[in-house]
């Protein structure tokens, strides 16, 4: 049975840290940034935890 491939898409968008967490960038920070709030953008910036419901998902798809 060959080896499961890795979705790419899903690799480069996610990072799985040291005790096996996935963190994501959040959405919102690429256009419009003139018209949003500096707080807005501090707190749109950094890692957040992937949701619950989304784990067990991205996960087959990291091939883990």
């Amino acid at each position: 049975m060959p080896k499961n491939k890795t979705h790419s898409g899903t690799a480069k968008r996610v990072r799985i840290t040291g005790t096996g967490k996935l963190r994501r960038q959040q959405a919102g920070l690429r256009h419009r940034l003139e018209v949003k709030s500096s707080k807005e953008k501090r707190d749109l910036s950094g890692t957040v935890p992937v949701a619950k419901a989304d784990v067990k998902r991205v996960k087959k798809l990291l091939g883990r």
